[in-house]
């Protein structure tokens, strides 16, 4: 049987503000979009902080991952200061580079798109599409 791999994308500027939302397949129990976010810039906050106390040389990438027992948090985050967090599957492949094309994308559609307002909210249809698009064409979508 298929089943996701990939389960859910966020995108937060610099300020934490959520700026995009997208779930393939739900992990856990319902709660409310804006909790959710909340709590996800939380946690990226404290463990960058984390990261950065504990790390013996200054740290030139910071984390970029990291595992539970029922997920991985893969995360980028830009020169600008656009974090970008994809939850997946333990058994998902690196998707780092796979970060990075969806930065590209928002560069693309969202940061050169004089309809769209970097800092609000993406509303870009075509933008939501060719997110979509991306990640169900990746390998680690779908496993038997």
């Amino acid at each position: 049987w298929l089943w996701e791999m990939i389960f859910n994308l966020y995108l937060f500027d610099r300020t934490g503000k959520c700026l995009y939302f997208h779930e393939w397949k739900r992990l856990g129990k319902a709660s409310s979009k804006e909790d959710d976010a909340k709590l996800m810039y939380g946690m990226l906050y404290s463990i960058k902080a984390f990261v950065t106390r504990l790390s013996p040389k200054p740290p030139k990438v910071g984390f970029l991952s990291y595992r539970t027992k029922s997920y991985k948090l893969n995360f980028y985050e830009s020169l600008s200061g656009l974090k970008i967090v994809l939850n997946s599957d333990l058994s998902a492949p690196d998707l780092s580079e796979d970060l990075k094309e969806i930065y590209q994308l928002y560069v693309e559609l969202v940061v050169r798109n004089p309809l769209c307002v970097v800092g609000e909210s993406i509303e870009s249809d075509l933008f939501r599409e060719r997110v979509d698009k991306y990640i169900r064409a990746l390998p680690a979508f779908r496993s038997q």
